[in-house]
């Protein structure tokens, strides 16, 4: 039997590549002539370099940028030839606060800029980002002063960071960053479909995960409904609308107005990228998972797609995760055979491979061993 392992990251316990090995060693327990293939996946959020890493190949460099309140920190990217991987949670994640208050209206995303333009520095002709983490509501502004462009007040002050300067821009003036970006693509890997603004938007969807209460919540819907129109009259972008704009505190719909970028599936991307499908087509059962199993995994995370596409190719699913909020009759719609839950945060490494052990053992046909 060939079992694939791909899971994605267990936010706050365990990478995916920890997870992935942690699943493996507990299936060679219970089946140890199976032949288990380890891939850890990612849809833009935690997790993107390292499962792209081994894909790509190329190096992981380290750059000393500011972080989403501003102090100095280190960034992790990688360069793979003319193509350049950003994970935006390196440099403007809610994890790089440092324990610090969620301060939802000035957080930043500076620091991706900074990513972003080193990497056209060193020759990067493609930069992909991946969107997910985010510490910031900036729609991208912040990324953007990073990189040359200039937005500014009525009096012609530059704006403050954050969501907070958002409210009193009044124009976008494109600068030296035309310059810089002229042969390069860029490209968003978004794990969500929300537009920027409206009841589904960045502000009233994603906003309180970042600190915003009610009040905040709504200046920051008004700051990036003026943001959009700003941008629409001084660029010509409409983003205020765009499907996955509202990714990572609306950096998807920035990257569309400053870079052209386009924003693409994140889920799909990373598996199309590291061989999911081969891989999948040779296997005959999928593992695969994340610490919450529930709705959201089926609205462009990567175990949800990894269970569509196994759905589709007639491969039997078994999830491990922490916690599953879904039902039984969900689950069968969704083509998933076995839900293995390791229980609720924090967990080591150690209980994730002692309930897939059991838990996969009576579909295995064996006890431990």
């Amino acid at each position: 039997m060939k079992i694939l392992i791909a899971p994605n990251s267990f936010k706050g316990t365990l990478t995916a590549s920890e997870a992935a090995e942690a699943a493996a060693r507990g299936v060679r327990k219970i089946a140890p002539s199976a032949r288990v293939d380890v891939l850890p996946i990612a849809d833009g959020g935690d997790g993107l370099l390292e499962a792209l890493l081994p894909a790509l190949g190329g190096k992981l460099m380290r750059s000393l940028v500011r972080g989403p309140l501003g102090g100095p920190l280190e960034a992790r990217w990688l360069l793979a030839g003319s193509t350049a991987v950003i994970e935006m949670a390196e440099a403007a994640g809610l994890r790089r606060l440092g324990g610090a208050r969620l301060r939802p209206l000035d957080a930043s995303t500076r620091g991706v800029g900074q990513l972003m333009a080193e990497a056209a520095l060193r020759g990067a002709r493609e930069i992909v980002v991946g969107l997910g983490g985010s510490a910031s509501n900036d729609g991208g502004a912040g990324c953007a002063q990073a990189f040359g462009f200039s937005l500014v007040d009525r009096r012609g002050r530059p704006v403050p960071p954050g969501a907070r300067g958002l409210a009193s821009l009044a124009a976008v003036f494109p600068g030296g960053a035309r310059r810089l970006l002229r042969g390069v693509r860029v490209t968003g890997l978004a794990d969500v479909r929300n537009p920027l603004c409206g009841p589904m938007g960045s502000a009233r969807v994603f906003g309180p995960q970042k600190g915003a209460g009610p009040r905040e919540v709504a200046f920051i819907g008004r700051a990036l409904l003026n943001y959009a129109g700003v941008v629409r009259e001084c660029l010509g972008v409409e983003i205020a609308r765009l499907r996955g704009g509202a990714a990572a505190g609306g950096l998807g719909a920035g990257l569309a107005a400053f870079f052209g970028a386009e924003l693409d599936d994140g889920a799909a991307f990373v598996l199309e990228r590291t061989g999911f499908y081969r891989k999948l087509a040779g296997a005959d059962l999928l593992v695969t998972g994340e610490g919450s199993f529930d709705a959201q995994t089926f609205y462009g995370k990567a175990p949800g797609a990894a269970i569509a596409a196994a759905r589709r190719a007639g491969k039997p699913v078994a999830v491990a995760c922490g916690v599953s909020r879904l039902s039984a009759a969900s689950l069968r719609r969704r083509g998933v055979s076995l839900v293995i839950e390791a229980g609720r945060l924090p967990y080591p490494a150690a209980a994730l491979e002692a309930a897939v052990s059991s838990g996969l053992a009576p579909m295995l046909g064996r006890g431990r061993s």
